[in-house]
């Protein structure tokens, strides 16, 4: 069509002044060149000649204004910034638990707004909200040859995903960029059905903590765990994890060597359960290991009861196009009410736990230890800084620690009392 026009207003300069033969001709040319008939041609021509009136576009009425946004941003920071098609089906839930714990207090009509309002309208309403970190961290695992053979590679026979229960594990290291020495790490299980997520902070990546940190799992888990799935590493691949599965029934496999998506579940919650809440600093004593423990416990009910999560329903590949479907998104919560394998007692206790929680005081909680974590992160760097300092030679260069600056790349936590 922008062609068409661009030809048409070049005739255009012909046409005016040229006699009746000539206009017959440039008409032919146009249609020539267009595809139009000689009737629709004049009317275009006539239609250039006249040229267009710029008249300014009427601005639609605001439906939403600073009160239903004030509200929105307030909602959306509880919730640690999800997307609009993650909030706009949970926000009917979110809202009457903030106002059940007197963290919201709104009138009717801004509330029926916030209900009614779109995920794209809260996306496009967020825009000025939206600040992310994109950074990558540091794989710390090493294979582990022992028990390769007896530990099989998940296959479709022994790992049944439509039942709760069957797991994804994974660990984080918290070395700061420098993996010498020993420093905490974070592991991270994930219930393949549900997104049921539970991280543990641990002291290394021993065979004895990582035991004894399944073993703390399972007892809070509101299901049994029936499989484990793990990478090639040698904490999960030794003989003491694999004799304890055995002794619990639990199905224990690996991923293939090599390939990250093998365990696509759990490693997708690496980052907006670890790394977006406690960074990328070295934690290394037990002050911090403490924090972190003190953290993850607010985080785990958090993200359990209060982070609506979206599935892929389907994927269809056309040719080079891809189509995915997501299911309306919904918290781990409410996934595991609406399976008929958990027992009603479970449910109801889980239920009793839910209305017992404040979304808000917990945002607050764990925006206190990461205020905490990056104190106690700060310090060190200073202490470590004046250590390294060359007192005698003025002429030496000093090479400041490399993780002085990384404090500045921790996201800082978004406080629902600091939340306009």
């Amino acid at each position: 069509m922008a062609e068409r026009k661009a030809v048409t207003k070049e005739m255009l300069k012909r046409y005016p002044k040229a006699s009746r033969v000539e206009k017959g001709r440039i008409l032919d040319e146009l249609c020539a060149l267009t595809g139009w008939t000689r009737r629709h041609a004049r009317r275009a021509l006539a239609t250039a000649a006249q040229g267009t009136i710029d008249r300014p576009r009427r601005p639609r009425e605001r439906i939403y204004g600073p009160e239903v946004l004030t509200s929105l941003c307030r909602v959306w920071a509880v919730l640690d910034g999800p997307s609009g098609k993650r909030l706009a089906p949970f926000m009917a839930e979110i809202v009457e638990a903030l106002e059940r714990c007197g963290e919201l207090d709104v009138t009717p009509t801004v509330r029926d707004k916030l209900l009614g309002i779109s995920s794209a309208t809260i996306d496009r309403m967020l825009v000025a909200e939206r600040r992310r970190l994109k950074v990558k961290g540091r794989s710390g695992t090493k294979p582990g040859s022992m028990l390769k053979r007896q530990i099989p590679i998940r296959t479709f026979a022994e790992w049944n995903e439509d039942r709760p229960g069957f797991c994804e594990v994974d660990l984080v290291g918290h070395d700061g960029g420098v993996p010498a020495g020993e420093f905490c790490q974070t592991l991270d299980l994930t219930c393949v059905k549900t997104g049921w997520t539970e991280p543990r902070a641990l002291k290394t990546k021993s065979q004895r903590w990582v035991r004894e940190a399944l073993e703390d799992i399972e007892r809070d888990l509101p299901f049994p765990l029936l499989g484990i799935d793990c990478d090639n590493g040698g904490e999960f691949i030794n003989v003491e994890l694999f004799t304890w599965c055995e002794a619990r029934k639990i199905t224990f496999t690996r991923s293939r060597p090599y390939r990250k998506n093998d365990n696509c579940f759990v490693e997708q919650k690496n980052w907006p359960v670890v790394r977006q809440q406690v960074g990328y600093l070295r934690y290394d004593n037990a002050e911090e290991l403490e924090c972190l423990r003190e953290l993850y416990g607010h985080l785990r009910l958090y993200i359990n009861f209060f982070q609506p999560q979206m599935k892929l329903a389907s994927k269809v590949r056309e040719g080079s196009k891809v189509t995915k479907r997501y299911d309306i998104a919904r918290t781990p919560y409410r996934r595991v009410l609406a399976l008929p394998e958990v027992p009603q007692e479970v449910k109801d206790a889980l239920t009793e736990t839910y209305r017992s929680l404040n979304p808000a005081e917990l945002k607050r909680a764990i925006g206190r230890c990461q205020d905490g974590l990056i104190a106690m992160a700060k310090t060190k760097t200073e202490t470590r800084k004046e250590v390294s300092r060359p007192p005698d030679n003025p002429y030496r260069r000093t090479m400041s620690w490399r993780q002085a600056s990384r404090t500045s790349l921790v996201m800082q936590p978004v406080h629902a009392s600091r939340t306009p």
